[in-house]
């Protein structure tokens, strides 16, 4: 397959379009981006546009139906791949035409993750969906996909991937150019910048000088307050939106006791979770060990744990800068819980190092097709435990890829060796 050749007067260059929908399944997330690999080991990165793209909220119903712990028959597996492809092509088809300026030549899909089987420590496998065949039907490009699995199969976890770009961004000085607030920042830490993503679940990236990367989830961050929030609205409302209903509550000390008292939190990075145990059950366990709690009350609890969680994870590495990302990181009421409970750094939103919020996880995703297209590693050992670093992902070719190889017209059979 062709690799995009350097320009002549530049380093290698690729337009990538990336996707994926997060665990949270509240959107589609794309962003275009070109890459340039510089021979000093600089990667520029020019972000093209990004853009949101509403589910159709029949098939979002499907999604959500089908995470754990749910049980489903294998053809709405087949048909829910298929359907979710197809939505995955449109939304391409669509960034390449109005991102890229038609001028795209890749897309990478980290897909829609519906199972990560994390048993013991050790992850055993993990399933996405959103079928690569119908993105390069739709939009005529190679797509790069399933970029988790290379690195579960290497002994990691394919999670945090985050960690991949988090490294390359922060390892320089691109500090802050603006703080999230006036007077965030107090006594400077140990030297850590920590990248801190708040989506359906908060995964970190820890960046020391000198020391291996970290990279982990630390635990929820908004699927258990977007469950809260649709029942306590009776559907009305699919998240807490600007902590509204999170600001009216008190958070109750009894549930926070029930929902921390989990031995996930207790375990060493690195480290993945999903809504295969932060899932609606868990939080009914816990609310059936308690007096029954106000509706504003439980998103005020549900947010203070995340904070919580978040900061007992971070305390140890005593971070000097906390970079916000992803959708928490537009909810005062957490943002508040967790200045509160990890005071000290100074926090600014990823858009302060030129990363939009919204669209940095998407960005990565795009980043990963990008390494993967010129065959280099999209992981960091140190931050998903896998043996060795992996080039991620397989690629489905692009409609009308040119042969490489007469094409047979008879078979002959050689006996022998």
């Amino acid at each position: 397959r062709p690799v995009t050749p350097a320009a002549a007067d530049g380093p290698p260059r690729v337009i990538v379009i990336g996707l994926l929908s997060g665990t949270s399944v509240d959107a589609i997330d794309v962003a275009a981006a070109e890459f340039a690999f510089g021979a000093d080991g600089v990667l520029t990165v020019r972000p093209l546009g990004d853009a949101t793209h509403p589910w159709p909220a029949r098939l979002r119903e499907r999604i959500l139906a089908a995470l754990p712990p749910a049980v489903l028959p294998i053809g709405e597996v087949c048909a829910l791949d298929t359907e979710i492809g197809q939505v995955f092509g449109e939304v391409a088809a669509s960034a390449a035409r109005t991102l890229a300026g038609g001028r795209a030549d890749l897309v990478a899909s980290l897909g829609q993750t519906v199972f990560h089987d994390v048993r013991d420590g050790v992850c055993h496998g993990t399933l996405q969906l959103g079928q690569p065949a119908w993105i390069a039907e739709a939009t005529g490009l190679p797509v790069v996909s399933d970029l988790r699995a290379t690195d579960v199969a290497a002994g990691g976890h394919g999670a945090p991937l985050a960690g991949t770009l988090d490294a390359l961004w922060l390892a320089g000085d691109n500090r802050a150019t603006r703080p999230l607030a006036a007077g965030a920042l107090d006594e400077p830490g140990d030297g850590a910048r920590v990248a801190l993503n708040l989506g359906g679940i908060a995964n970190v990236t820890v960046v020391r000088p000198g020391r291996p990367l970290l990279a982990f989830d630390t635990g929820p961050a908004n699927c258990l307050l977007d469950v809260a929030a649709a029942r306590v609205t009776s559907g009305a409302r699919t998240c807490d939106l600007d902590g509204e209903l999170a600001l009216a509550g008190t958070a109750r000390a009894d549930l926070l006791a029930v929902l921390l008292d989990e031995p996930y939190f207790a375990l060493p990075p690195p480290r993945s979770c999903g809504r295969e145990l932060f899932s609606a059950a868990y939080l009914d366990r816990a609310l059936a060990a308690v007096a029954p709690v106000s509706g504003p009350d439980l998103l005020a609890t549900l947010t203070e744990f995340t904070a919580l969680t978040v900061a007992g994870a971070l305390a140890p590495y005593r971070p000097t800068e906390v970079v916000l990302s992803g959708g928490g990181a537009r909810n005062p009421a957490l943002v508040d819980a967790l200045r509160r409970a990890l005071p000290g750094p100074l926090y600014a939103t990823s858009a302060a190092h030129g990363l939009p919020e919204d669209a940095k996880e998407a960005l990565l995703v795009a980043l990963l097709g990008a390494l993967t297209w010129h065959h280099l590693p999209g992981t960091v050992p140190s931050a998903t435990g896998a043996r060795r670093p992996t080039v991620l992902g397989r690629i489905t070719p692009a409609r009308g890829t040119p042969p490489t190889a007469p094409a047979p017209t008879s078979l002959r059979i050689v006996r022998g060796r």
